[in-house]
């Protein structure tokens, strides 16, 4: 039994290590009479290894009891939409193109096996950050799939 509670324990401890967003904003989809409604979630975060860059997710959170207990296992659906918010500096480790995909972001989406990540790509011939999010779980995972690109352009700061 003690051997099961330090399994569950650092289960816990792994997923919570991960990126955490900001919530923006939320709808209801779906009424329900016992628990949170079923909702679609905005949240955002930030690129942790690339400055000014912010990255947008709207996905599906499932209600009722078990979702109100953490319990239930959200859909695989999400749309992401990234920007460029200021001067971006890409590292030595980027522009050499060692960067075949970095996990970004990651987020429980189930109690243990499912979570929905951001994978960062860099596409050096048109300059550009590309972030994938989908959904992947323990022994079956899902295809579907967001994609938003980022052009790195020159920053240009106006003042009125």
């Amino acid at each position: 039994m003690k051997k099961c509670w330090i399994f569950v324990f650092g289960m816990f401890v792994f997923c919570s290590g991960a990126a955490h967003a900001e919530e923006v904003g939320s709808v209801d989809t779906v009424f329900k009479l016992f628990g949170p409604d079923h909702k679609i979630v905005v949240e955002a975060f930030d690129d942790p290894d690339i400055k000014n860059v912010t990255c947008y997710i709207s996905r599906a959170k499932t209600g009722g009891i078990k979702g109100g207990l953490g319990l239930a296992e959200d859909t695989s659906d999400a749309a992401i939409s990234c920007q460029q918010v200021g001067p971006i500096e890409l590292s030595d480790k980027i522009k050499q193109g060692k960067d075949k995909g970095t996990v970004v972001f990651q987020k429980r989406t189930s109690l243990v096996f499912k979570k929905l990540q951001v994978v960062r790509f860099y596409d050096e011939k048109r300059n550009a950050l590309i972030y994938m999010s989908y959904s992947d779980k323990v022994v079956d995972g899902s295809p579907k799939n967001a994609l938003s690109a980022v052009p790195i352009i020159p920053w240009a700061h106006t003042t009125p």
